[in-house]
């Protein structure tokens, strides 16, 4: 559930044009006050669990996170036991792992009291997921010429997954992408790690098959257009359970998602979620509450690549002979190249910090499960 509050958020706001000779256009509809939002996900894992409670904000107004302060939040489960949430961050309120875990089977419902109004779902129950059977990749041509030098080729990720107890027919999924960079210098941190979240709606309804099998379907394509496939690259993807209705939800906000453009498109304010508020039925609540199992499976790719380019093209900007000065340096250009042991000594200089420091962009500490 990382991503689709921003999907939301950003349709709000879609009809906000950029600044220009265009006047810009508030439409009137019902958007004049914040609306809460809830994003909510209880898994089996072994981890913390977190609710985030947010406000929306009207067209027209920058686009931002309200986070709701000082609410009390509780899990309630089937057998009756109430877990108690802590606001760990502003609006983030979190389970202690220690304590809760989400059980297959079980059925879990959300309670939000805020501001004199209170929010609640109904029991929801949590599907078993099968492990996913298979992570796999290909290489892909991107383009082809008579000349080996201009080929280039990008990657595409796949997945399949069955479940022989025929249990869960709903799939959700997500990933995180690790890749190892370095820095064609000798600099001090010349070699990082990047990762990044996907940051779009996978779903996949196999009742329609009449068998919940997911044969080859595409979790990413990755071009030469960055260098995730320079040195290796790993990619963890979770598979997560839903039921009907969650799939539905999922569904809508993927549509809007991919189809937004015109006016007369599905907004989200036409998604309903599975929140109420109980104290005041007409008040509108944005989100959805997840109760998901969960299996993962991670891969690595360390493979050649033709057309990759060189992303430091750019980065030399200067030769300094004899001497060295120390004005600036370090702070508006930086040494890539020492060559200081030559007659005359030299050092070649960058203006592009990211040039002599990888962790600009990334961490120089290795990931725990890098090999």
């Amino acid at each position: 559930m990382n991503n689709w509050v921003k999907f939301i958020l950003i349709f709000l706001f879609l009809l906000v044009p950029a600044s220009g000779c265009i006047e810009e256009f508030i439409p009137d509809v019902e958007e004049t006050k914040e609306m809460i939002v809830v994003e909510g996900l209880v898994t089996d894992q072994n981890r913390t669990n977190k609710v985030k409670i947010s406000k929306s904000l009207p067209i027209g107004r920058a686009l931002a996170r309200k986070p709701v302060r000082a609410a009390k939040v509780t899990i309630i489960d089937d057998l009756g036991f109430v877990t108690t949430l802590k606001e760990t961050d502003p609006g983030i309120y979190s389970t202690d792992s220690t304590s809760f875990r989400g059980v297959v089977g079980r059925k879990y419902a959300l309670r939000i009291e805020s501001s004199g109004f209170i929010y609640e779902t109904d029991y929801i129950e949590m599907k078993p997921v099968p492990p996913i059977d298979s992570l796999y990749w290909e290489k892909i041509l991107i383009t082809q010429s008579d000349n080996p030098a201009e080929i280039e080729e990008g990657c595409k990720i796949y997945l399949d997954t069955h479940d022989p107890n025929r249990k869960c027919f709903y799939f959700r999924w997500e990933y995180e992408e690790t890749w190892e960079f370095w820095l064609p210098y000798q600099v001090p941190n010349n070699r990082c790690w990047v990762t990044e979240k996907s940051d779009r709606i996978m779903i996949k309804n196999a009742s329609i098959y009449n068998q919940p099998k997911v044969t080859k379907f595409p979790v990413t394509f990755i071009t030469n257009e960055t260098d995730r496939l320079k040195v290796r690259y790993s990619i963890l993807v979770k598979q997560y359970s839903l039921n009907a209705d969650e799939y539905k939800f999922w569904e809508k906000i993927q549509n809007v998602s991919e189809n937004v453009g015109s006016l007369y498109d599905v907004i989200p304010m036409a998604i309903k979620g599975n929140i109420r508020c109980t104290n005041k039925p007409s008040e509108t609540v944005l989100g959805y509450f997840s109760v998901s199992a969960v299996t993962e499976k991670r891969i690595f790719i360390k493979d050649w690549f033709k057309g990759i380019p060189n992303f430091y093209w750019y980065c030399p900007t200067d030769t300094i002979f004899g001497r060295l000065p120390e004005e600036g340096r370090n702070v508006t250009w930086w040494v890539i190249e020492d060559g200081s042991s030559y007659r005359p000594p030299y050092w070649v200089t960058t203006i592009h910090r990211e040039c002599a420091d990888c962790t600009t962009r990334g961490t120089n500490i290795k990931p725990s499960f890098w090999p």
